[in-house]
């Protein structure tokens, strides 16, 4: 990722120069000529590398807020990995090196507050979602609605119950008595996204935020029950970090004013 440095302009201040005449004894006459301010370093302090455990609909606006973050602080780097947030707890739960992890759901952050991995006070929700279907462009298999998956001969594609976008799903089957056979369960809503774009399946169920990010390679179809299954995302430092300050400074840009303004543009809703 390209590194923008950053400076510090310092001006000396006009008390501060006429001590500096007083004790060298310069009058102030004609051809005397001023001492400059010594220089000074940037005040920001954060350096090290993170990384960052995020769910797969989170890739393209991580993506962009990691390179914001390293721009902000050029002493850090932050790298990022993406899957289903139930892959990414089990990976953190075995131990694998992560210093922030981002959830596409409350349920699976708290399997990590649960385990000791993360502090019960530490998450912060910053970003909500909600289903959408995805079709190729052509819409092969004419759906129009949500019950139109379950219709004999549409090849529909889910995520798999224990991820977030799965369990949205089955949230969503509940609440209308649709009951989908899929043709296939995947365990990331980007993977749910690729067997729509390839023409393997007739639909997929992913967020809308995919559908947005995918652009002219799906069509996007929304539908009501949609709103039975918000999925509320938190993020939050990992016990364990070795960069415990740069870890709290991540949690902290994710969920101020430029992450909201790049969840906001990418679609997402407010928690």
């Amino acid at each position: 990722m390209t590194r923008t440095p950053k400076t510090v302009a310092v001006l000396a201040g006009a008390t501060v120069l006429a001590a500096a005449l007083a004790l060298t004894g310069c009058s102030g006459s004609a051809g005397d000529t001023p001492t400059s301010a010594a220089p000074t370093t940037s005040t920001d302090a954060l350096e090290g590398s993170i990384t960052v455990y995020a769910a797969a609909s989170l890739t393209t606006t991580f993506t962009e807020l990691a390179d914001e973050f390293e721009k902000a602080h050029p002493g850090t780097t932050v790298e990022l990995t993406f899957a289903g947030s139930s892959d990414l707890v089990t990976q953190i739960t075995e131990g694998a090196p992560a210093d922030v992890f981002a959830s596409a759901d409350e349920k699976n952050m708290a399997k990590l507050t649960d385990a000791g991995l993360v502090e019960p006070s530490a998450p912060v929700d910053f970003a909500t979602n909600v289903l959408t279907i995805a079709v190729p462009p052509s819409n092969p298999a004419g759906v129009t609605d949500f019950a139109d998956l379950a219709k004999p001969g549409v090849k529909t594609v889910t995520c798999a119950a224990q991820v977030p976008c799965g369990a949205a799903t089955v949230a969503v089957e509940q609440a209308t008595g649709v009951t989908i056979s899929p043709v296939s369960e995947e365990s990331s809503v980007t993977d749910v996204l690729g067997k729509v774009t390839s023409g393997e399946a007739d639909a997929g169920l992913v967020y809308v935020t995919d559908v947005a990010a995918a652009g002219d390679g799906v069509e996007g179809i929304e539908f009501p029950e949609a709103d039975q299954a918000v999925n509320t995302y938190p993020i939050a430092p990992v016990v364990d970090t070795a960069n415990p300050e740069v870890a709290r400074a991540f949690v902290a840009f994710v969920t101020g004013e430029v992450g909201r303004g790049v969840f906001r543009d990418a679609g997402f809703g407010t928690p």
